[in-house]
């Protein structure tokens, strides 16, 4: 069955190919082939500033590229997030993406001044993959680090906001992944992108 796919980019370089854009590649090109509707997003080619303060969260106004950012969520029905970890988190720039995206208005309440209460859960019935690379063992991440960003991820922001299920999948030591890895890693991305999972 056709679904609708947004695959979000949210290594904060652009201006170069890393893992986690060859994982978003494979895993697109899996799914179109598969049929899927797939659109992507790299938010290391969006305009968006850092928010700042709780008057500019509740009341600023999101830019163009939050905007249509917010659109593609909407519309999709499966959400992929790629990523590296950096200093045990998402990079800066995802997190203050998420921060704009997931604003009153659109994910959470809006502004008591504008008198509204209910709130609203605009991941309700969409699935999610989370695909995290690091240079550190994955199995470390989860056992020494109890993968705590992931965990607030999955649960504080994404399952909040009424997605599930959420999946994912621990890329660990890519700085020294040799050739034949990479391919495996890549040619189950694109397996997963088939079966939008």
């Amino acid at each position: 069955m056709e679904r609708k796919i947004l695959v979000i980019q949210g290594h904060p370089d652009a201006s170069t190919q890393h893992l986690c854009h060859q994982i978003g590649a494979a895993y697109s090109d899996g799914a179109r082939d598969a049929g899927h509707d797939v659109r992507e997003l790299d938010i290391g080619r969006l305009e968006f500033s850092i928010l700042r303060s709780t008057a500019d969260w509740q009341d600023g106004t999101p830019s163009p590229a939050i905007r249509e950012a917010q659109d593609a969520i909407r519309r999709a029905q499966h959400l992929v997030l790629i990523y590296p970890l950096w200093l045990g988190a998402p990079p800066a720039l995802l997190k203050g993406f998420l921060e704009q995206v997931f604003r009153p208005g659109f994910a959470s309440p809006d502004s008591p001044k504008k008198g509204k209460s209910r709130f609203p859960h605009p991941l309700r019935g969409k699935s999610v993959r989370i695909v995290i690379t690091m240079g550190m063992p994955s199995w470390f991440y989860r056992l020494h680090f109890g993968a705590h960003s992931l965990r607030s991820l999955k649960r504080n922001i994404l399952g909040f906001l009424g997605a599930g299920p959420i999946r994912t999948s621990l890329v660990g030591m890519v700085e020294a992944m040799p050739e034949q890895r990479r391919e495996r890693l890549l040619t189950q991305m694109r397996h997963l992108g088939e079966r939008a999972r």
